[in-house]
């Protein structure tokens, strides 16, 4: 399988390239263990530190996260980020918003990455993550340069994205067939850090991993993120976690600009402000989690070059040619906007004339570009 060239200034070269109803979906591969699963509660527990960390507790007393819910005090369900998610305890798909942690009550990066990555593009982005509790980098995620056997976990996450990307219109209907491979993210490294052996081992584990993941997917640069093991908050400087994370960032600076590694020492958050005791799962807490994503978000818009948000205010859509429902006329203009209770579509064509009329008027390729582009 061919992965074109990841940068933001070849997706626009490639769009160019490709018919004008088809959307090129913004691919980004999420992997790692049980902190990629993600262990922040989403709901409150008030019998447990008022409920500080949840989201909940956020969404209520925290401006930064109060976007996450709409007025009626429900989860915002992003229509432009959708998640494949492949994991032993809780494995989903659909569009993102709370819930695609360890399981449906907890979040993990996705949740921060998807609003900066989401941020970033026109074009539809697809998350696919795929995170198992309690694996190694130097055994469960061997990658084939390591030499020895494969990891088991290595050839199920490249299994479950070929397995996306081929039934993408299936998995993901009205999103299409065309995609791009844009970026790769990592958070792992509890269990490396159990053994000295492993923790001696994983620099260049980690090295041999990007290599592979890369050649895998024929794309020499794809960019590629890792969020460090900062459990132990910005203060650890010794031990082998510490060793951990020093080598995950000297495997990043290997790679010049095509890599880079995310500190999240400082999105630690103690026991009293935290759901629970467990300081290698971040003490369950939502905001460290949210942090700990949105850091891999805004870097990987940096290895991209994709740095401006998108623009407020109204879309403004390309021209490009409808046809009728038998194909056999066209005319060209670009899509203003589709009433889902009337069916009606309305256009502006060259020249600035407005016209409305019922979606079965156009070809069924034309009226799947509608539905889409109105979502």
């Amino acid at each position: 399988m061919k992965i074109r060239h990841p940068f933001a200034t070849f997706c626009i070269f490639l769009s160019l390239l490709t018919p004008s109803f088809a959307k090129t979906v913004k691919v980004f591969i999420l992997a790692g263990q049980s902190n990629m699963q993600g262990h922040g509660k989403i709901e409150a527990n008030p019998n447990h530190n008022e409920g500080k960390g949840s989201l909940s507790h956020l969404a209520e007393n925290n401006e930064k996260f109060k976007s996450l819910k709409d007025k009626s005090g429900n989860w915002i369900e992003r229509k432009d980020v959708h998640i494949s998610y492949l994991s032993s305890r809780h494995s989903s798909k659909g569009k993102l918003k709370p819930g695609f942690g360890a399981n449906p009550g907890m979040i993990g990066p996705e949740l921060g990455f998807g609003q900066v990555i989401g941020n970033s593009f026109d074009d539809p982005v697809l998350l696919i993550k795929t995170a198992w509790g309690g694996k190694s980098l130097a055994v469960d995620f061997r990658p084939p340069s390591s030499g020895g056997e494969v990891g088991p976990y290595y050839k199920q996450m490249l299994d479950h994205v070929k397995s996306t990307l081929e039934n993408l219109n299936k998995e993901f209907p009205g999103l299409g067939k065309n995609y791009e491979i844009c970026g790769f993210g990592w958070h792992q490294g509890w269990n490396d850090g159990c053994d000295m052996g492993m923790t001696q081992q994983y620099e260049e584990n980690m090295k041999n991993f990007i290599k592979d993941i890369r050649t895998h997917f024929d794309s020499p640069n794809l960019p590629f993120v890792i969020a460090d093991s900062g459990f132990g908050g910005s203060v650890e400087k010794s031990g082998r976690r510490f060793l951990i994370r020093e080598a995950q960032a000297n495997a990043a600076k290997a790679f010049s600009k095509t890599a880079t590694c995310v500190e999240t020492g400082e999105f630690f958050r103690p026991v009293d402000q935290s759901p629970s005791k467990q300081g290698y799962h971040w003490n369950s807490n939502a905001e460290t989690y949210y942090l700990v994503g949105e850091a891999m978000g805004l870097a990987m818009q940096k290895l991209l070059g994709a740095s401006k948000p998108k623009a407020k205010g109204p879309k403004r859509f390309e021209a490009r040619l409808f046809r009728n429902v038998d194909g056999t006329k066209s005319f060209k203009a670009r899509f203003v906007k589709f009433n889902g209770e009337t069916q009606k579509v309305t256009v502006s064509k060259i020249g600035g004339r407005t016209i409305t009329f019922k979606l079965t008027f156009l070809h069924p390729e034309d009226q799947e570009y509608v539905k889409s582009q109105a979502e």
